[in-house]
């Protein structure tokens, strides 16, 4: 559950909300139908966002292993569907621990680095044409901390460039 509505909802056992309270109940309320609307606009669209970025990777690396191409672009649509699930929950300890804890070590003994770093780029430049600059800002944070954990420092996302 969302974890502030949770706490407004353990509040309102004691008494009943006040006004500044039920005005933070209605932003979240709208937040998460936003939030929402972003989780089903990725979901529906998901082989539009992915396709593009799949077809610019064997460019970009046309002497690598298809199978080891294809192993890192699962990898990142699974990364994409938990961050969306993150953002819906609005818990980015979910995409953590659930995902990247242990997607960091496969990554790291497959030697991948370079791939996903630049299948990370593909993604956030084929997002930016997908979706909307407001909607995307719910998304991005997420997508940064999966960047960040699972690639570590810039200089190998760098390197993808």
């Amino acid at each position: 559950m969302h974890p502030d509505l949770e706490s407004l909802f353990y509040k309102s056992e004691e008494n009943f909300l006040e006004a500044t309270e039920i005005k933070l109940f209605k932003h979240h309320i709208a937040s998460l139908a936003d939030r929402l609307a972003l989780y089903e606009c990725l979901r529906d669209q998901e082989v539009a966002i992915f396709q593009p970025v799949a077809d610019q990777l064997l460019q970009a690396f046309p002497q690598q292993d298809p199978k080891l191409l294809e192993k890192s672009l699962k990898q990142w649509i699974t990364v994409m569907r938990y961050a969306t699930m993150a953002m819906l929950l609005n818990n980015p300890e979910f995409l953590q621990r659930r995902l990247l804890e242990w997607l960091t070590d496969v990554i790291q003994a497959h030697q991948t680095q370079a791939i996903e770093a630049k299948l990370c780029q593909l993604l956030q430049a084929r997002l930016k044409e997908v979706v909307p600059g407001a909607q995307l800002g719910l998304i991005q944070p997420l997508l940064d901390q999966a960047q960040t954990t699972l690639l570590g420092s810039s200089s190998v996302y760098q390197m993808a460039n």
